[in-house]
């Protein structure tokens, strides 16, 4: 009898031994999927630095600078932006002068951001 009850303890741990093995496999991958790298690295002269980031054929013209982002605010007036063609609204920018105007659209004012968000 005790033969019968060695053999069963040894079915019972070889198939605990047996199910721990494969389901390590899923938690292994799940945490290597997890710790992973978020990025790469690129050296230059590798084929991977080539051709990351395309140039700009050139500048761009005041409208495609306004209608980028600029239009956002000042077709509506929203923040209190002056609305484009608006003469009056623009009269008391202007007539604190146009380097401050200048400085204002490069630096920010108010809830505008520096540069309107335009690179």
């Amino acid at each position: 009898m005790s033969s019968v009850r060695h053999v069963s303890a040894l079915a019972l741990m070889l198939m605990l031994l047996l199910s721990a093995v494969t389901t390590a496999g899923p938690v292994e991958d799940g945490i290597i999927s997890r710790i992973q790298a978020v990025g790469d690295i690129c050296i230059e002269g590798h084929a991977c630095a080539e051709a990351l980031v395309v140039a700009p054929s050139g500048p761009r013209s005041a409208e495609e600078v306004y209608n980028s982002g600029c239009m956002a605010c000042h077709t509506s007036g929203a923040a209190g932006a002056p609305k484009f063609r608006d003469a009056a609204a623009w009269s008391t920018r202007l007539a604190k002068g146009v380097d401050m105007l200048y400085s204002n659209a490069i630096n920010g004012i108010g809830a505008m951001p520096a540069k309107g968000l335009c690179p």
